[in-house]
């Protein structure tokens, strides 16, 4: 008699040990779980805020090795020896897997809108410098109120101040077209016409019919 109620006081204080076990080693695994979900979230987000801001920073170098390249109107995207504004921009994405449409008004319409006070560098400016209701110009922000862009024969490739230029003052929109995630090859490019514009010239229009902007 003894013996049995021994027997039954073990059991239980083992079945009591065994359920503590499983209960502390559960919730041990629920304390973990969201703050390791957490860490690996934030992880994943700073690698492709950093791949993002990589990206802008080679596109924006490869673009200065330019500086000094002759404009011309309609060059063709085959050659480097000279260029148009949105043949340069064209370029300088394509050598680092983005994709984009020959002319500056086609352009214009690929990626995410940008307001004119927020700005970053990376985003293409979109300007009407002939005042007809039509984009016409396309450069490249960098940061610090410069544009990267090439405009008018005697130019070129140049950096330029935006605020209060006749880039600012014919502001049209601007677009974000460096993907967020970073994450392989961005096309933009969309329906093309065979490097031709709207109106059939090849190209964009002479950034301010060639006159040379002192606001650079």
């Amino acid at each position: 008699m003894t013996n049995t109620l021994t027997c039954k006081r073990f059991n239980k204080q083992l079945l009591n040990l065994t359920l503590g076990l499983s209960i502390a080693i559960g919730g041990g695994s629920m304390l973990l779980t969201p703050t390791t979900t957490h860490a690996a979230t934030n992880t994943t987000t700073n690698a492709s805020a950093s791949s993002n801001a990589s990206i802008v920073d080679d596109i924006i170098a490869t673009g200065k090795q330019y500086l000094g390249v002759e404009y011309k109107f309609g060059a063709k995207t085959t050659t480097t020896s000279v260029f148009d504004c949105s043949s340069f921009v064209q370029y300088i994405f394509k050598k680092h897997g983005i994709d984009l449409p020959r002319t500056s008004r086609q352009q214009s319409k690929v990626g995410t809108k940008v307001a004119k006070d927020q700005l970053q560098a990376g985003d293409l400016v979109f300007s009407d410098t002939n005042h007809d209701g039509v984009i016409n110009h396309v450069s490249l922000y960098i940061g610090d109120d410069k544009l990267l862009q090439t405009y008018s024969v005697g130019v070129g490739v140049t950096v330029s101040k935006f605020s209060g230029s006749s880039w600012d003052k014919t502001f049209v929109t601007a677009r974000h077209v460096v993907a967020d995630d970073s994450s392989g090859n961005t096309d933009n490019s969309g329906n093309t016409d065979n490097g031709n514009n709207e109106d059939g010239n090849s190209g964009d229009n002479n950034e301010g019919n060639g006159t040379i902007d002192n606001n650079q």
